[in-house]
């Protein structure tokens, strides 16, 4: 080794600090073992961690209200499981035909005075018809009219549907993963992992926000919960907004019987999903009518700050807004 031209005041530069989480796997990417490496970490560790990573990029008092409206309900041709909304299955749900746009910006003007800052309309299709298509853009840009932020989840697209709504102003696209690629078949066989991930890339292409998400209590382990958490934080860009569900069995839907997926463990779910996808919002989403002030608490420490706002999601029950505003109240939450 040549020392001769190193002056005698010479510091080695000290290495880069290294990401471990990121280095596990090489490439920057989530691998499904450093998710499940977050998941496993010691409760306190994981909710101090995740909170951290939600206060560097979020107001961490501050919480998204959305208000979901079913405009079209039930006699959907697919199969998945935990729908009340399948044809195939008897849940002693009433179909009921698209909404006029009319009685749609009713529910709008009714949520924005409640405090919601987003809408989003859904409709039971494995997918839209031109014909109905061109009813959703009327909404959409009557809502959009209201100064509400726009998102619609209307099953999977065809192409130049998605610049359709773009065109028509559209914000936000759900479109859910609901499982990872693994236990996708055990959930769903009239469509596939891959046909969901085609029509994300159709939003995203479109220049429409992606919102997207998963199901947790389907009887999935929890190494499928930490695939479905790479999955979505692998997706590029991340989804901009990120629905964890819990589970609400349906009777008479296949799902109907499973066992319940513990607090703690959602919200290790919720907090993966913050230190995996910082910048996302992640909304607390079904489910949350089941859970205890105290549970939701812990979901918004561990980086939560989006919920569904209303006393209905789609086909299933919600908080009513007299208790949202109250523990937001106790909480000292603000609503944005």
């Amino acid at each position: 080794m040549q020392t001769e031209n190193i002056p005698l005041n010479f510091v080695p530069p000290r290495p880069k600090k290294i990401d471990a989480e990121k280095a596990a796997h090489g490439t920057g990417r989530w691998s499904t073992d450093a998710v499940l490496d977050l998941i496993e970490m010691p409760f306190m560790a994981l909710l101090a961690k995740a909170h951290a990573v939600h206060a560097e990029h979020f107001d961490e008092n501050a919480v998204q209200r959305s208000t979901l409206l079913s405009i079209k309900t039930g006699g959907c041709s697919e199969d998945c499981g935990y729908c009340s909304q399948s044809a195939r299955y008897d849940t002693n749900l009433e179909r009921e035909a698209l909404l006029s746009t009319e009685d749609v910006i009713a529910a709008a003007k009714a949520a924005k005075a409640a405090g919601s800052s987003r809408f989003c309309m859904g409709a039971a299709w494995r997918g839209p018809k031109d014909k109905d298509l061109d009813k959703v853009v009327d909404m959409v840009q009557e809502v959009k009219a209201l100064g509400l932020e726009t998102c619609v989840t209307l099953g999977m697209l065809k192409p130049g549907q998605a610049e359709k709504l773009a065109t028509a102003g559209l914000d936000y696209y759900n479109h859910n993963l609901d499982t990872d690629a693994e236990f996708y078949s055990e959930v769903i066989s009239t469509h596939t992992h891959e046909d969901r991930l085609d029509t994300l890339d159709q939003v995203r292409q479109a220049g429409i926000h992606v919102c997207s998400g998963g199901i947790v209590g389907m009887g999935e382990n929890r190494k499928n919960r930490a695939a479905l958490i790479a999955q979505l934080a692998n997706l590029d860009p991340v989804p901009d907004s990120v629905p964890i569900n819990n589970l609400v069995p349906i009777p008479g839907t296949p799902m109907a019987g499973v066992d319940p997926v513990d607090g703690i463990e959602f919200v290790r779910m919720i907090a993966a999903a913050r230190i995996t996808m910082p910048t996302s919002w992640v909304r607390l989403s079904a489910g949350r009518q089941e859970m205890s002030d105290e549970l939701q608490a812990l979901c918004f420490f561990a980086g939560a700050n989006s919920i569904f706002y209303g006393e209905q999601l789609l086909t299933t029950g919600n908080p009513d807004t007299s208790r949202d505003q109250k523990l937001f109240a106790t909480l000292g939450l603000k609503g944005v």
